[in-house]
């Protein structure tokens, strides 16, 4: 089994202290792509060293919707010179669920960022929250990448999954989807078309269910669960049950897929 992860935080600070511990799981259970996203200027150098010590991560450099107020002034030309190095472009996005983030502010930094994907047309990956009727009038109307993007942890309107598809999309599967909560996301997945499906784990953020963790470790200083990548094994394998399957047959798919979109930044 060969497992890719369509998209994670591992230079996030909550992983920080666990981090030799997780490379070494990711390792024994046969991680072989992940792509890494920078959310603010701040943090591109942190992924950035993650990428040059391991060959199966791919830099992703972005400004998340909820960091646009950290940005620096210049953070467009860094964006640009982190590009020329290698990498791709995410996490950016739109979010109305957050509070105190200026939405028109989110516009301009989103369709900035989508731009720059379209000129040097490498993937970008995309959050939505609540403000999917917003995410479809731009990559309706404008160009996105030719080489296709990422609607990460997707959970808009089942409705809405064929026209971001004709434009491009692909949509990767979260183990937090596994939650009994979670049933209208776990629909949607099992409808999509196989040649777009793409697993993530989202960690630190969006762990799984208690009783799926097979990987734990320690809550943050505020309580918070947080969840070790490690867990993308088991996000395949609901994936795989949902979709009637089995999970090495889904992982060929995936691995298929991840090639797809994200095989040419993939070290050599």
């Amino acid at each position: 089994m060969r497992y890719f992860d369509a998209h994670n935080h591992l230079q996030d600070e909550w992983l920080a202290a666990h981090l030799p511990e997780v490379l070494k799981a990711l390792g024994e259970i046969g991680i072989a792509g992940a792509v890494v996203n920078g959310t603010v200027d701040g943090d591109w150098q942190s992924v950035a060293g993650l990428a040059c010590e391991h060959r199966w991560i791919i830099p992703s450099y972005g400004v998340h919707p909820w960091r646009v107020k950290e940005r620096s002034e210049d953070w467009l030309e860094q964006l640009r010179a982190r590009l020329d190095e290698g990498g791709v472009i995410g996490e950016i996005g739109l979010d109305r669920w957050k509070e105190g983030c200026d939405f028109e502010d989110q516009q301009r930094v989103f369709r900035a960022q989508l731009e720059l994907a379209v000129e040097r047309n490498v993937p970008a990956t995309i959050h939505c929250l609540r403000a999917w009727g917003a995410l479809w009038d731009i990559v309706r109307e404008e160009p996105v990448p030719e080489c296709g993007f990422l609607l990460h942890a997707s959970g808009g309107p089942r409705e809405m999954v064929g026209g971001f598809a004709k434009r491009g999309a692909y949509f990767s599967f979260s183990g937090s989807f596994l939650a009994e909560g979670k049933h209208n996301n776990r629909d949607t997945f099992r409808d999509i078309r196989m040649e777009r499906l793409l697993v993530e784990s989202d960690a630190p953020a969006m762990p799984l269910p208690v009783e799926l963790n097979r990987y734990p470790l320690p809550q943050t200083a505020e309580g918070e669960a947080v969840n070790h990548p490690a867990n993308i094994a088991v996000a395949y394998e609901g994936l795989a049950r949902l979709r009637s399957m089995e999970v090495e047959e889904l992982a060929q798919i995936i691995a298929d897929n991840f090639g797809q979109l994200f095989g040419p930044f993939v070290s050599k």
